[in-house]
């Protein structure tokens, strides 16, 4: 089965079995606390909380995703920046035995899997959370012998929340038997097992509980069904693979790299991979509008371009590899993604302008590098920490400065690199999790702190439409990030605005705040919304049903109306004075502001 009919026919079985088959959200999610969308539920979390209503009760979707958090794992067999989720939805409908129905019916009728071969996981119970009985009686009914269920603890069948509270539940995974060959544990060599004999296809979430707090679980009145097929995982099993760079959705890629390169990919599959893996996020990335930077996002997708453009020096690539290999993930990914070829040159364009920079940067460290040579006379060592910082400053590889310290005849203090390397990875691990893990304003359990980030979110509101009346409806909103201490907006405005008018701009916020207006809040259509006049620059990324929020104004009737995902305090009064602290440039024709209420 090709990549494209894999995709139709998960879409197809589900909505000939009442899903509503939605489109992919976009990778950039409309939830300002969060740069990627990570997960295929993602779009769906108003739904699953219970905060909005959903206009369907079945869903399916293939999604977009991207995670950073593992990319130094990126280059073995299972690791991805990019990636698509298969997953189908239940809010409130079906549950347990039909999601297991639905999940046997799919893997063994449409991707002809032995149902022989697969193992199951539950949740076995811990705390107060009992053992998933329902579960596993569901199994051995379908015939699965004991043997072949597997019962684990909350850290493996739990899932969630994703907040400190909200809805959760436990899961049954799924497992498929790539070997039929126990490894030198013997019947001791299980789904659990390091061997890999067992890959897990699919993971089915029962949320049946609602979190309250710290061990505190109560049982939902609606309970819901959310699963995820990790679509790469689920491709490279059928094709028979046990990775998914020796599969069509990149092999042309990394055959193309050979022929560019002097190298074949079974002598270095890690630099193939990682320029297969990274360039395919990168240029997802810019089809939606990201552009590097050294922030947010734009600082994921220069770290993803650079690392693409060390393993390039690394293999050799001939000088016109970017576009090459641009032009051939387009003709890969189109016919499911046509915002690829819609955007090619920009994806090209881009890439070429970052490698440009950073071949420059990397001249520069060659030059430091042998100015620390120079210094060392006969000492011939390179410390861990000069080493560390010519990777952290210059982008320079481990490999390549290993490859330098030899060619000179020096030795490297490998471990005290490794031991700055490590912390670094730490604390960028701890930062991507922050980031990158969709925390919202239901993680802040501090009344007060959650207090002030909801009349931050309000005043982000006024301060938006107070850009466009001073400075022109031209401007729109490109992103912003809240904290209980500030706000964080960023704009389309083509230069530094004069000092007068941001005096301006914060003076019409406050006015309105004085005012006391009226915050009030509707649902509507996506369609309705946007024909009611409310400001929707988020492209895709809303869902089909959402919350506007308008500011009445007692002398033109509507201040502001947007579409948003909340949270807002009822009347502006409650907001306190409003001060714009600094305004910067967040990127080319974009600016950045920052604000607090005092």
């Amino acid at each position: 089965m090709k990549a494209n009919n894999l995709r139709k026919e998960f879409l197809k079985f589900f909505e000939e079995r009442g899903h509503e088959v939605v489109p992919s959200s976009s990778l950039l999610p409309a939830d300002p606390t969060s740069l990627f969308t990570s997960a295929g539920m993602q779009q769906f979390v108003p739904y699953l909380s219970g905060m909005v209503e959903s206009p369907y009760k079945r869903a399916c979707s293939v999604q977009k995703c991207l995670r950073v958090g593992d990319i130094d794992e990126v280059g073995d067999d299972t690791h991805h920046t990019f990636f698509e989720m298969l997953g189908n939805w239940s809010f409130g409908d079906y549950f347990k035995e039909e999601a297991i129905d639905f999940a046997l019916d799919f893997l063994i009728n449409v991707c002809h899997l032995e149902k022989e071969k697969m193992r199951v996981s539950v949740f076995g119970g811990e705390g107060k959370i009992p053992k998933d009985e329902e579960a596993i009686n569901l199994w051995l009914k379908k015939g699965f012998s004991q043997e072949k269920i597997y019962e684990f603890g909350m850290k493996d069948n739990f899932w969630g929340p994703v907040a400190k509270t909200g809805p959760c539940g436990p899961c049954s995974e799924i497992y498929y038997d790539r070997t039929n060959s126990p490894c030198a544990k013997g019947k001791n060599c299980g789904v659990d097992c390091e061997c890999k004999r067992f890959v897990e296809i699919w993971n089915l979430v029962f949320m049946e509980y609602n979190k309250r707090g710290e061990g505190n679980f109560e049982k939902m009145a609606k309970r819901n069904i959310d699963t995820g097929i990790g679509f790469e995982r689920l491709f490279s099993l059928l094709q028979e693979k046990s990775s998914a760079y020796e599969t069509e959705l990149f092999w042309p890629m990394i055959e193309m790299m050979e022929g560019l390169s002097e190298t074949e990919y079974s002598f270095n599959k890690r630099s193939f991979r990682i320029i297969a893996d990274h360039l395919r996020a990168s240029a997802f990335m810019i089809s939606e509008g990201v552009l590097p930077s050294n922030i947010d996002r734009g600082y994921v997708l220069r770290r993803l371009l650079r690392r693409t453009i060390r393993e390039a020096r690394n293999l050799k690539l001939e000088n016109n590899w970017h576009e090459l290999l641009a032009k051939r993930i387009v003709e890969i990914y189109s016919e499911s993604y046509p915002e690829l070829e819609k955007n090619q040159e920009s994806i090209i364009n881009v890439i070429y302008e970052e490698r440009e920079k950073f071949e420059r940067t990397l001249e520069r460290g060659l030059k430091e590098f042998e100015k620390i040579a120079e210094k060392k006379g006969k000492e011939k060592n390179i410390s861990g920490v000069e080493a560390f910082d010519l990777y952290q400053s210059y982008g320079f590889p481990i490999e390549l400065i290993k490859e330098m310290t030899k060619e000179k005849g020096f030795t490297l203090e490998e471990k005290n690199f490794e031991e700055a390397f490590n912390k670094h990875k730490e604390i960028s691990r701890a930062g991507a999790e922050k980031k990158f893990g969709g925390v919202g304003i239901d993680q802040i359990e501090n009344k007060e702190e959650k207090q002030k980030v909801t009349r931050l979110h309000t005043a982000t509101h006024l301060l938006h439409q107070a850009l466009r009346t001073v400075l022109g409806e031209h401007v729109r909103q490109m992103g912003s990030d809240i904290t209980p201490e500030r706000l964080r907006f960023d704009f389309v405005h083509p230069q530094k605005i004069e000092q007068e008018e941001l005096k301006k701009v914060e003076d019409l916020v406050n006015e309105k705040i004085k005012e006391g207006l009226a915050v009030k809040k509707e649902m509507m259509s996506l369609e309705e919304a946007k024909n009611s006049g409310a400001l929707s620059f988020l492209k895709e990324r809303y869902p089909t049903k959402v919350s506007v929020y308008t500011i009445a104004d007692r002398k033109e009737g509507v201040f502001s109306k947007e579409i948003c995902a909340g949270p807002h305090v009822e009347n502006t009064a409650e907001l306190g004075k409003f001060k714009i602290t600094k305004q910067e440039s967040a990127g080319a024709g974009i600016r950045r502001i920052r604000a607090v209420l005092e």
